[in-house]
């Protein structure tokens, strides 16, 4: 009795250690950014061209390049990456060997380092396609890169509905694609919002991809046939190919940041609208 509760207590006092540690850790180097960069992150700097290479000026182009190349990314992503979940999940389809296989290739495809998508990219989407250093090539390539995530996180949400629901509205003569869209979906929309969050900060933190397909163009782009440079990459080239870039470097972490904690605010309202709608629907069914 005595060691099943000294064990119980090392386990929750491990547990504390790693969870303060990792808690520290991210503390720290979101310390270290915005004591190096907010200072100077104001309107200006968010509306401004870049001049001197980005060493000073602002990140209006970019901020525009970043919001192109994510948000296609991840609108090429999503309705492959949600069917494929639910093919995956065997809810509406039979569980075959072409299933499973596909699957495995899906993790094999989470594996595969980014610079060798960034290769593929530039060599599928910007010559044998003919888009080049373009905001199309790289969201493309992000789309392929950010899929594997969607997929999987969408599996694991549809194969977590009970199956005795899907059987009873399959049961009462409902069309697949009825139980999908009026049952499977709406009950799941705020765990895929979740997947699709996880798929843009990693879409809004890859540089090493986008480095062979978008391109280092400072101009803001006209169409998506344009060059276009994200934040990362600006940030990448400010603290490692230009001298005096230092500054605006960590500026333009900081707008990154700003960024993404904008992201999650606007989903995280959207879920609370969605399940209060849900909820009353529910009520008044």
């Amino acid at each position: 009795m005595a060691n099943s509760k000294l064990a119980e207590i090392s386990y929750q006092s491990a547990l504390h250690l790693v969870t303060f540690g990792l808690f520290a850790v991210f503390i720290w180097i979101l310390a270290s950014i915005l004591g190096q960069g907010f200072d100077g992150l104001s309107y200006q700097f968010l509306t401004q061209q870049p001049e001197l290479a980005g060493r000073q000026g602002g990140i209006w182009p970019i901020l525009v390049s970043t919001i192109w190349i994510v948000g296609l990314a991840v609108c090429f992503a999503t309705p492959f990456g949600i069917l494929s979940g639910l093919v995956f999940s065997a809810k509406l389809t039979r569980d075959t060997w072409l299933r499973r296989s596909a699957s495995h290739f899906v993790d094999i495809l989470a594996s595969v380092p980014s610079i060798v998508f960034g290769l593929f990219g530039n060599l599928f989407f910007g010559e044998l396609l003919g888009f080049g250093y373009s905001i199309l090539s790289g969201s493309l390539t992000l789309a392929c890169m950010i899929l594997p995530i969607l997929i999987r996180m969408s599996e694991d949400v549809f194969a977590s509905i009970p199956k005795a629901q899907i059987d009873g509205a399959l049961g009462l003569g409902l069309a697949k694609w009825r139980v999908f869209l009026h049952i499977m979906l709406p009950g799941s929309i705020t765990h895929l919002l979740t997947a699709m969050i996880l798929a843009t900060a990693r879409a809004l933190a890859e540089t090493a991809a986008l480095l062979f397909t978008s391109g280092y163009s400072l101009r803001q782009p006209e169409s998506w046939f344009d060059s276009g440079r994200t934040l990362s990459i600006h940030i990448y080239d400010l603290a490692v190919n230009l001298s005096g870039g230092n500054q605006n470097a960590y500026r333009s972490a900081c707008a990154l940041l700003a960024l993404l904690l904008l992201i999650n605010c606007s989903v995280y309202v959207f879920r609370k609208y969605w399940r209060e709608r849900l909820g009353k629907s529910v009520i008044h069914s």
